[in-house]
């Protein structure tokens, strides 16, 4: 059986991120839905861009996903629904981004970007993410949801 050892310099403090975009743009017969793998494929031009200009890119998973809703319709009674996502999801790596370890605002502002670029080529008004156990959502300027929330 092969032997593994603890690569150098790779053990550190788990700093988790997570970014979940929607898939669907709109509802009802007129909406789009867009791939995973288009999703996966504006992360990966991100993470190139970031590469390509010597800036730290933070490496993750495209996962599918579905998120899952309700809403309040009067007393007693509710709506729901749900719809594809893509969810990134990673770890900041102790061996690779040993200089953002230290520098939250860095992270924060990558995963900004992130969101940022995968909301606009999904077409979504809110992208979620989390980072090192707090949460934040990002809202497309003059965006609105269809509850105006």
């Amino acid at each position: 059986m092969s032997k593994y050892n603890v690569v150098t310099g790779s053990l550190g403090p788990r700093k988790s991120f997570q970014v979940v975009c929607g898939l669907r743009i709109g509802y009802g017969a007129d909406a789009v839905t867009h791939t995973g793998e288009e999703a996966l494929e504006a992360y990966l031009n991100h993470l190139k861009f970031r590469a390509a200009a010597g800036q730290p890119y933070l490496t993750g998973t495209v996962v599918p996903g579905e998120v899952v809703y309700a809403w309040p319709e009067g007393p007693g009674k509710a709506g729901g629904g749900h719809e594809p996502t893509a969810v990134v999801q990673g770890e900041v790596n102790p061996l690779f981004n040993k200089d953002l370890l230290d520098d939250r605002k860095a992270v924060v502002e990558i995963l900004n970007e992130l969101g940022s670029a995968l909301g606009a080529v999904l077409g979504q008004t809110r992208v979620y993410l989390a980072y090192d156990g707090e949460m934040w959502i990002l809202e497309k300027e003059k965006g609105q949801t269809p509850t105006g929330n």
